[in-house]
């Protein structure tokens, strides 16, 4: 007799009445063969008693958020399994407020409808990797932020992104790059993109920001590649709202299964927000005694600010030096020791035309030692990756 399987797998809960919708939930899922689907087509008034969600890997509920009884339900489950199961809501509707409220309360993850069931699919799966209940697969979040300006940040970030999107076999949302320097940032430049994002439309009204606004500015690269940027506004000090930022990578994350953001090196009220969504965090010096000094200081200070972040430095534009008095790369694996993610080759000719053309390294020339090098960074087990936490805050 063939065992039952699906008893060992982890089990997804939905709870509402959404008959329709849930159907197409569970069409999502049909590929998820680690997890197994349990739908209780009832009112989370109705079914927050019923024990089997008790033994839920992940519990989605569907609840109408005008009705009080079903807010106070969701309370109760919430308190009943005293957090040892990630409850995820799906709801029309909210505000500030209302999300404020949810966080209080410490719902897992939520969702506006309408929403595409794979969206739903994806924060089950990155409610069961926080809770270590799934093993973490290809999916990831990459921060890129400099030490110093002109290291070379953009450029790693975008060459990352490309790669990660090679990787993917150019599947649909599979990688995208967000580029959070508002002020000044260039991804869109370098790939010889108009960026679409318009902070002024979504900026005083986050909640606006939905999957089908979030398709509407994004800006599509020829390689696959996904971007998602503002047009930089020089000499303009342009705040940039946490709630904004936090809407913005929820989304994206909910999407695409690789997610490379190039950081400004100020400072701002989302930085540690978004550091601490990362899976992988990586500070960009140059192969210089004071860009060494700089990348090692602030590794060190982002590791004693956030316990939770391991960040690495990546020494960009590295020349072996054979003989001569300059620094070589046992002086560089030193100067960073404990913190160090790698050394990226210097080829300044290479890059240039790869920005000139809007392409990425590959298409001028396969296989450069810029690539492999990040390869080696990217893709090795050691890397420095870090338990991805949820973003801690909506509102």
């Amino acid at each position: 007799m063939t065992p039952d399987l699906s008893s060992f797998l982890p089990m997804i809960v939905l709870v509402g009445t959404d008959s329709a919708f849930f159907k197409a939930v569970g069409a999502a899922f049909g590929p998820a063969k680690a997890l197994s689907l349990n739908v209780v087509a009832e009112t989370i008034e109705e079914a927050a008693r019923r024990p089997e969600l008790e033994h839920a890997a992940v519990i989605v509920v569907d609840i109408d958020s005008r009705r009080r009884e079903s807010l106070l339900a969701l309370q109760g489950l919430v308190a009943r399994t005293g957090g040892a199961v990630p409850v995820i809501v799906l709801t029309e509707s909210f505000d500030d407020a209302l999300a404020r409220w949810f966080l209080q309360i410490r719902v897992s993850d939520f969702l506006r409808k309408p929403v595409e069931p794979k969206e739903v699919l994806r924060a089950c799966i990155r409610a069961l990797r926080a809770a270590d209940s799934l093993p973490e697969e290809q999916g990831r979040i990459l921060s890129f932020i400099g030490a110093a300006g002109g290291v070379g940040v953009t450029t790693l970030a975008i060459e990352s992104a490309m790669l990660l999107v090679k990787a993917g076999g150019r599947e649909a949302d599979s990688t995208c790059l967000v580029d959070l320097d508002v002020q000044s940032g260039v991804c869109a430049d370098y790939l010889d993109l108009d960026p679409r994002l318009d902070l002024d439309e979504i900026g005083p009204f986050p909640e606006r920001l939905d999957s089908q606004l979030l398709d509407v500015m994004l800006a599509q690269h020829a390689s696959g590649l996904a971007v998602l940027a503002a047009r930089g506004r020089a000499a303009q000090r342009t705040p940039l709202e946490p709630g904004v930022v936090v809407r913005m990578l929820d989304l994206v994350s909910s999407r695409f299964d690789n997610v490379v953001i190039d950081l400004p090196r100020t400072w701002e009220p989302w930085t540690d927000q978004v550091l601490m969504g990362s899976n992988r965090v990586f500070v960009v010096t140059d192969m210089t005694v004071p860009g060494l000094r700089l990348g090692r200081r602030l590794a060190g200070a982002m590791g004693e600010r956030l316990k939770e972040v391991k960040p690495r430095v990546i020494c960009n534009r590295f020349e072996q030096q054979m003989f001569g008095s300059g620094l070589r790369r046992a002086d560089v694996e030193r100067a960073l020791e404990g913190v160090f993610a790698g050394t990226v080759a210097n080829n300044y000719k290479l890059v240039r035309e790869a920005i000139d053309r809007g392409v990425a390294l590959e298409a001028v020339k396969s296989a450069s030692n810029v690539s492999n090098d990040l390869k080696k960074i990217l893709f090795s087990e050691d890397a420095g990756a870090q338990p991805r936490l949820a973003i801690p805050a909506r509102a």
